[in-house]
């Protein structure tokens, strides 16, 4: 059995830094088209592992439509946080795995899920996928999924491959282009449009000819 934990903090004032290029409501509606993407993507490759960990009643809703269990924190105490609440979670559940990315990878697709899946040895073990720039974490797989703590943010990439080494784990490594892309910044818009032109997001920047041209300029 293998959990796979989206942790999404809220919608409303998601990507702050993508404030320069996008007006609120265009921030909030590409979240939620992002966070959509992975939620496809999960569904095709692992139908019924997915839990999505907010406090954000349109996620919840979201959760509802697409039956997907919500794991509702107690308090928005980040990303690190969050994902430790699904962990622990999927310890309770006696789950063999743990699975855990952000909402905000739209690129990602049902085969690099799996291949992520088919990454990890037989027994303990972790496949850790960086984020593009090398600096974060993108995705992390545990077996079990109490095998480390995850600590996130720029640098967390090194700091959980130091922590697996000094578990006596052989971190697995994966560099996979849709997973490695997290949309943060203006010029990672173009980055979105050329690599996943057909997902919920990229479609949705398509209908945003000002911002389509500013990101193909970049």
């Amino acid at each position: 059995m293998i959990v796979a934990a989206v942790p999404v903090k809220d919608l409303t004032s998601a990507k702050q830094r993508l404030t320069a290029a996008l007006a609120p409501a265009r921030r909030q509606a590409l979240a939620r088209a992002m966070l959509e993407d992975v939620l496809d993507a999960l569904a095709r490759a692992l139908p019924g592992s997915v839990v999505l960990v907010t406090r954000d009643e349109s996620v919840m809703a979201l959760g509802r439509a697409r039956r997907v269990p919500c794991l509702v924190e107690p308090a928005n105490r980040g990303h690190t946080a969050a994902v430790a609440l699904a962990q622990a979670q999927a310890v309770a559940q006696g789950a063999e795995r743990f699975l855990t990315l952000p909402g905000d990878v739209p690129c990602v697709t049902a085969d690099e899920v799996l291949a992520v899946c088919r990454a990890a040895a037989p027994g303990p073990g972790v496949v850790l996928v960086p984020s593009a720039s090398g600096l974060g974490t993108n995705a992390a797989l545990l077996a079990p999924p109490d095998a480390m703590p995850l600590t996130f943010g720029e640098p967390s990439f090194d700091g959980h491959v130091a922590v697996a080494r000094a578990r006596g784990l052989a971190p697995v490594i994966l560099r996979l282009p849709g997973l490695g892309l997290d949309i943060d910044a203006p010029e990672d818009l173009a980055r979105l449009l050329a690599l996943g032109p057909g997902t919920r997001s990229g479609r949705l920047l398509a209908e945003w000819p000002e911002v389509a041209g500013q990101a193909a300029r970049a």
